[in-house]
């Protein structure tokens, strides 16, 4: 049979050839047993089609003789679940904040967005790449046994942890954070003409008073969500919702204070006239440069905020249970099995 002849001959050229007469011999003697016994309940020869198709139902030629060849790969199936969750990590921790510093610039500052070069991104991502594969290569090849992998115990695994749910912990602390803060910041930067502020008078811009009562609206706020997250802790979509919109005005209120030219004098004793202004300056400045990294942690925090939401809405389990719990199932001594 000519088709035969050929997927044989097809085969053994990827086989090892210690090995090839073996394994050739075994698949012929396996194929023609197949044929015979296809003619036998036809009563008459395969045709050419016929012959086809059961050589397509054994698979491709090298497919076939990748089942007879030594499983080889860089790294195996034991280490490969964690090579692929480290290089995920190790990757975006390349590329998101450059990407996030890059947007920053763009927003704030649009002349200095080429301060991420796409070249030097990419060139980051392969050396990344390549040295956590490379580490990896090396643990496997040398036959190293991963600590973790080998010695573990069941009763030391992390418990099943909703992540809707909110520790009491959370609110208790943004509570009683927000409480001592917004004390302080009343008490320090009420709107006046100007700020008692370690001995030195300090006269803010007339956006001032717009931006405090802004602040203080929105801690009122949160203080407001912290206390129904304190009574009942499960996120829900309207309450991680107005967390990210108290999050975002926030960041926005906290980017538009650093830009906003806040200082327009600094007065002390002892201090001239010119410095003075250089220093007002100087911490305007230094607030202005601040905006960049300002608005990086704003994006940080507002995707957070944006994946609670879509974990959300992807109707996650309150319980966080993967399977029905254990006296549910089925039990089968009770059934006399």
């Amino acid at each position: 049979m000519e088709l035969l002849d050929r997927y044989l001959h097809a085969i053994e050229f990827w086989l090892p050839k210690r090995q090839k007469q073996d394994i050739i011999a075994e698949l012929s003697e396996d194929l023609h047993s197949q044929i015979e016994e296809k003619e036998a309940e036809l009563g008459r020869k395969l045709n050419d089609v016929e012959v086809e198709a059961i050589l397509k139902r054994c698979g491709s030629p090298v497919e076939v003789a990748s089942r007879y060849l030594p499983q080889n790969y860089l790294i195996g199936p034991t280490l490969f679940p964690v090579y692929r969750f480290v290089l995920a990590v190790a990757v975006m921790g390349c590329v998101i904040p450059r990407c996030l510093i890059w947007l920053g610039f763009l927003i704030v500052d649009p002349a200095h967005r080429v301060y991420l070069h796409m070249e030097n991104l990419w060139m980051t991502v392969f050396y990344c790449v390549f040295f956590t594969t490379l580490t990896f290569v090396i643990v496997e090849k040398s036959g190293a046994k991963v600590e973790g992998l080998n010695t573990w115990n069941p009763r030391k695994l992390r418990p099943v942890r909703d992540p809707n749910r909110i520790a009491r912990s959370g609110p208790l602390g943004e509570i009683a954070v927000a409480v001592i803060f917004n004390v302080w910041f009343v008490s320090a930067f009420w709107p006046r003409p100007a700020f008692d502020l370690f001995g030195a008078q300090i006269t803010p811009a007339p956006v001032w008073q717009t931006i405090f009562w802004s602040f203080l609206a929105l801690a009122v706020a949160n203080v407001a969500l912290a206390g129904v997250n304190l009574f009942r802790p499960y996120w829900t979509q309207l309450r991680a919702s107005l967390r990210l919109l108290c999050d975002g005005l926030g960041g926005l209120l906290f980017c538009w204070l650093l830009k906003a030219q806040i200082l327009t004098g600094i007065s002390a004793p002892g201090l001239p006239a010119p410095k003075a202004a250089e220093l007002t300056n100087s911490i305007n400045g230094l607030m202005s440069r601040m905006l960049v990294w300002a608005v990086v942690t704003m994006l940080v925090i507002l995707a957070f905020d944006a994946y609670r939401i879509i974990r959300l809405r992807s109707g996650h389990p309150r319980g966080g249970s993967l399977g029905p719990a254990v006296h549910d199932l089925p039990n089968p001594t009770l059934n006399g099995n």
